[in-house]
């Protein structure tokens, strides 16, 4: 261990080892920086042989090679994992629906479909594999002096850090962003999303499939033994109310909700697991940068889960904060300047906000309400159009033109030798 390090000066300090702020950590050490991660909580070991757990993500191709990159993406896929190349989005009142198909558009999948647990576990092990991280686990941060372009960062357990830069990717309660004084515009949609995990009569056939109602949306996201984990939006009191059911009444509100014609899928509803429900809302940070500060993941801005992009544009924001610092590197540019944070609060606060604004008024138009005919007619006219189903799923895939480099498919070797 060198003086510097002794002394408890690094080049980054991350603030939160979830699956957002582990994954930066692992890119930045990769890069070369030197990285303290403080956690509050150490991820429990995964354990395959347990159910199922109730929080997944449906992982963009861009977020898998991002993971790659951080040296996470090879061990979640030896364990439990499901690759999908089709998706069916449609209404709840008509037949009107889009679907698209990974070979469509030259893609091996759309997305995979893993349990957060898992990608945490994973991460975390990287972590403690890397050269140039230390850990600070258990352990906060509980206050912040910036001085001489640097910033110190006491941590609950009286220790003290010095760093170039502090990354907060705390969570969406951030004590991170509150202690820098950035604000956020906050939406409350008076939903909760139920989660679960069900048995169909005939098993998911590896099909991402959504169905929009008065509401909310009901997702059914599948797994690798056939199962599917559900997302169900409903207004908070109807939420409790289904956790209240017994399973068999659950699955038959379920199955109504889910019916179609005679050879539709999902069909008969045969079982499910435990139920939960977490609350749904927006958040936009105001700005992702303060000082030798950044935001990353719901730190800086939370996501209705409809179209499942919240820990995807996180890791765009690992990512991205990567790019941005190693750039000014090899430039011989000062990385934790002010201008070159700026170009990262422009970069992912502009690509978070469209993302973020089109999901919530994307959610408007199939609320109850007299939107019924643009709703259809917007839904056929993506249906019969390539160039709009293709612009949709290139910027789901993490994989547009304006996404970071790491998430097109670019090794973090090939942005060190730039």
């Amino acid at each position: 261990m060198n003086a510097n390090r002794q002394q408890g000066a690094f080049d980054v300090v991350v603030a939160g080892a979830g699956m957002v702020g582990a994954t930066a950590a692992s890119l930045l050490a990769r890069a070369g920086f030197s990285v303290a991660v403080v956690e509050c909580d150490e991820p429990e070991p995964f354990d395959a042989g347990q159910p199922v757990g109730l929080r997944v993500s449906a992982f963009s191709p861009g977020s898998a090679d991002i993971l790659s990159e951080a040296g996470a993406w090879r061990q979640v896929s030896r364990q439990r994992h499901c690759d999908f190349a089709h998706m069916v989005v449609e209404d709840r009142e008509e037949s009107s629906r889009v679907e698209f198909d990974a070979a469509e558009f030259a893609m091996e999948r759309l997305g995979t479909i893993v349990e957060n647990d898992l990608v945490q576990w994973a991460l975390w092990q990287t972590l403690l594999a890397a050269g140039g991280v230390e850990l600070f686990s258990p352990d906060k941060v509980d206050g912040l002096a910036f001085e001489n372009g640097s910033v110190r960062v006491s941590l609950n357990s009286g220790k003290s850090l010095a760093a170039r830069l502090l990354v907060g990717a705390d969570g969406a309660e951030s004590p991170v962003r509150k202690l820098l004084g950035i604000q956020q515009k906050y939406w409350e949609y008076a939903q909760k999303g139920v989660v679960a995990v069900v048995s169909t009569r005939s098993p998911n056939p590896g099909v991402a499939w959504q169905r929009f109602m008065d509401g909310g949306p009901l997702a059914f996201l599948p797994l690798s033994d056939g199962t599917s984990s559900i997302v169900w939006s409903r207004p908070e009191a109807e939420a409790e109310r289904l956790l209240g059911l017994d399973d068999g009444d659950f699955l038959a509100e379920l199955e109504q909700a889910a019916v179609g014609g005679e050879d539709h899928w999902p069909g008969a509803m045969e079982a499910c697991g435990p139920r939960a429900a977490f609350p749904l809302s927006m958040r936009l940070s105001e700005r992702y940068v303060a000082r030798q500060a950044v935001l990353l993941g719901d730190a800086a801005h939370v996501m209705h889960p409809l179209a499942g992009q919240g820990v995807n544009a996180g890791l765009l924001d690992a990512a991205a904060l990567t790019e941005v610092l190693v750039d000014a590197r090899q430039r011989d540019v000062d990385w934790a300047a002010e201008k070159t944070l700026a170009r990262y609060d422009r970069w992912r606060r502009s690509e978070a906000e469209v993302m973020a604004r089109g999901v919530h008024n994307l959610r408007g138009l199939f609320m109850p309400g007299e939107l019924g005919l643009l709703r259809r007619f917007g839904m056929g006219l993506v249906n019969r159009s390539w160039m709009a189903k293709e612009a949709f799923i290139r910027r789901a895939a993490g994989r547009n033109r304006t996404s970071p480099a790491l998430a097109r498919g670019a090794a973090l070797t090939e942005l060190l030798r730039r």
